[in-house]
């Protein structure tokens, strides 16, 4: 959800219920924003990072959604992700034990 400080304004920023569908989350951990304010949603059981852009009721995932694993394009129970300067995502690959980092393709947002 997203609450705008200082007023009673909400509303649903991504997901909404539980799954594997492209509108749906499966135990969320961690979230970020972007300068653009997109959503990006660590989706742990669902070992995926999926990006909201702006006003969208689908997600897009950007890394994992391929099984859960241990290979380079896999995550296994991702729990928090952060941006850097630079608009690189790191991400806390829980139960691989690793932090990955994966450049984002902003000409999509």
């Amino acid at each position: 959800m997203k609450i705008v400080l200082g007023t009673k304004q909400t509303w649903l920023a991504a997901g909404g219920s539980l799954g594997a569908d492209a509108n749906q989350l499966n135990s969320p951990r961690g979230v970020t924003v972007d300068q653009s304010d997109n959503v990006y949603v660590a989706d742990s059981l669902n070992h995926r990072i999926v990006r909201w852009l702006v006003g969208a009721t689908i997600g897009t995932v950007i890394a994992g959604d391929r099984g859960k694993g241990s290979k380079s394009y896999q995550l296994n129970t991702p729990r928090d992700l952060q941006f850097d300067q630079d608009g690189n995502l790191y991400v806390a690959d829980t139960l691989n034990h690793r932090v990955q980092k994966f450049i984002i393709d902003k000409s999509a947002c």
